[in-house]
């Protein structure tokens, strides 16, 4: 078996037993907690014959790092997903959709990128291995279950890999507030890569460079931008109301 990692929080550690139970080693669980969420939990954990193991909070503090667990903790091996763009774009039915993260550093803010991106029905989130977060236990636990689910494909030269992604077939369209077009007048429904920049910075120039297009989100008050999540959601879901649109 491979080596186990540690899953933490309701959210993370259901969207596990969904999905593959049978990788799940064992759960912890807090044995002080009685409440009703912890109950249903427990109930299903019980339904897919996984191994239940009483502990204290302080235990479980020690195990997710001190890190927010609501009382459940989990051991299980990482579930294989496409490593690299090779290998996903082998994969893939239907026209690509990818969002791509030049330069998150917030943990926070890639959790909530995954989310957004599984619940889109996005291929995978595509990120440089320098200059940005990596998909540590705080990104998979904002990430809801994503992590479990969505492929997380690092690379070692964005640059290369948007023009691996434009060699596929892959329309780049990267995002910025001085772009002319806005997301409601670009075609999305195709295979495309969204380019989401990093947070106050906004894409670097060299990116900025290979894509085919740009496109802004229109901002009708008084804030200046959004979250690179709730613009990711955005242009995400854009994408899919236009798919669904053609069929």
């Amino acid at each position: 078996m491979a080596q186990s990692k540690i899953l933490y929080g309701f959210h993370a550690v259901t969207a596990r037993l969904r999905h593959d139970a049978a990788s799940v080693v064992e759960v912890y669980y807090d044995q002080d907690r009685q409440d009703r969420r912890m109950k249903e939990f427990l109930a299903t954990a019980k339904e897919q014959g996984v191994r239940l193991i009483a502990a204290k909070g302080v235990r479980l503090d020690g195990m997710a790092s001190n890190l927010k667990h609501q009382g459940v903790v989990a051991l299980a091996p990482d579930v294989p997903l496409a490593q690299s763009l090779t290998e996903l774009l082998d994969v893939v039915q239907g026209p690509a959709l990818l969002l791509v993260l030049d330069g998150v550093t917030d943990p926070h803010n890639l959790g909530a990128c995954m989310r957004v991106a599984d619940a889109a029905g996005a291929h995978a989130v595509v990120a440089p291995r320098d200059r940005a977060v990596g998909l540590n236990a705080t990104a998979a636990k904002v990430a809801s279950g994503a992590a479990e689910t969505m492929p997380y494909i690092t690379v070692t030269n964005l640059s290369r890999a948007l023009r691996e992604l434009k060699d596929a077939g892959v329309w780049i369209i990267g995002t910025s507030g001085d772009a002319t077009a806005s997301v409601y007048e670009t075609r999305l429904e195709g295979p495309v890569a969204i380019v989401m920049g990093a947070e106050g910075e906004g894409m670097r120039r060299l990116t900025r460079d290979l894509c085919d297009e740009v496109m802004h989100i229109p901002m009708l008050g008084s804030v200046e931008s959004l979250n690179v999540s709730v613009a990711s959601g955005v242009c995400l879901f854009e994408a899919v109301r236009q798919r669904l649109a053609k069929k």
